[in-house]
């Protein structure tokens, strides 16, 4: 696995040389090794590379996001073959029990609450929110029926970023989440596709025209991660900057805890998903492992 995350903002063009990324500036041509790579964002409309260069990505599993004029990320390359037991899994992946599958949804909302009131409590938000997220959290049923959820969800977003936020408007804050969760939900699609298992079958997420429901169900105990950066960062902002954009690309390098160990993001979201398909086989509970919300820097 890569650790290195290049972000393309200018109109280059990239291509394979020998087993390494080339990148044709006006100032000379820069060059990296592809087995380095994690991430490459391209997020320039008139950027171009060749397709060499995408067969040898798609080769080394790198996470390939491309933007649009607007910025967002629209596109993710992945590939076709990203295991060598890719058939065997998707077998096991298609007859996942609902069982087992509500089992894990109620962990995935219990996680990703519980984060919630980790970045609450970090930003010194008021207690009451706080000891109703807490409740919230204490009484999720199996696969969250009474969905706590977004009971959940919608005090916590009011409590970051006032009574007037709405999600999905077109506003600053919302193009920070949604840029910054595209960027997670790209890297963690990757990983998937990288064990052999399809992104399109999820636990919980069931959308006919998503191609990522598992990549969805997965990403809601890392969407605090973006959250508080955006809370620390684009409250007070008007625009949305491209040094925000590459600080949200940024946080895929950080390090997280999990299990009592301090990992890479990368690596955090490796074993995330490596204690989910525990449970899936094992069936105990306590197999669930889910990293905390606190990134820190990578040298730490």
């Amino acid at each position: 696995m890569g650790f290195r995350v290049l972000y393309i903002e200018n109109q280059y063009h990239l291509q394979l040389y020998l087993d390494n990324l080339k990148v044709e500036t006006p100032q000379g041509d820069i060059q990296f090794s592809i087995s380095d790579i994690q991430i490459l964002v391209i997020d320039h409309y008139r950027s171009t590379l060749t397709v060499p260069l995408v067969n040898k990505l798609t080769e080394n599993n790198v996470c390939v996001i491309i933007c649009g004029i607007d910025h967002l990320p629209k596109s993710y390359i992945l590939p076709m073959n990203g295991h060598f037991a890719q058939s065997g899994n998707i077998m096991k992946q298609i007859t996942w029990s609902n069982e087992i599958k509500q089992i894990l949804h109620q962990q995935i909302v219990k996680a990703k609450i519980f984060n919630q009131i980790e970045i609450l409590k970090t930003n010194q938000c008021k207690y009451e929110v706080i000891k109703k997220l807490y409740e919230f959290y204490d009484t999720v049923d199996l696969g969250d029926a009474t969905n706590r959820e977004g009971l959940a969800a919608k005090m916590y977003f009011r409590e970051m970023f006032g009574n007037d936020f709405i999600r999905f408007e077109d506003d600053v804050i919302n193009a920070g989440l949604n840029y910054g969760y595209s960027i997670f939900r790209s890297l963690i699609s990757s990983i998937i596709v990288g064990k052999g298992y399809l992104p399109n079958l999820g636990i919980f997420h069931k959308g006919k025209t998503n191609m990522f429901n598992l990549s969805d169900d997965i990403i809601e105990v890392f969407r605090p991660i973006v959250d508080k950066y955006v809370y620390d960062n684009l409250k007070e902002e008007l625009l949305f900057k491209s040094k925000h954009r590459e600080e949200l690309i940024q946080l895929t390098v950080k390090k997280i805890e999990i299990d009592g160990k301090l990992q890479t993001v990368p690596n955090a979201v490796n074993e995330y998903v490596e204690s989910i398909l525990k449970v899936i086989e094992t069936g105990k509970i306590t197999d669930f492992k889910f990293p905390s919300p606190h990134v820190v820097d990578y040298d730490l």
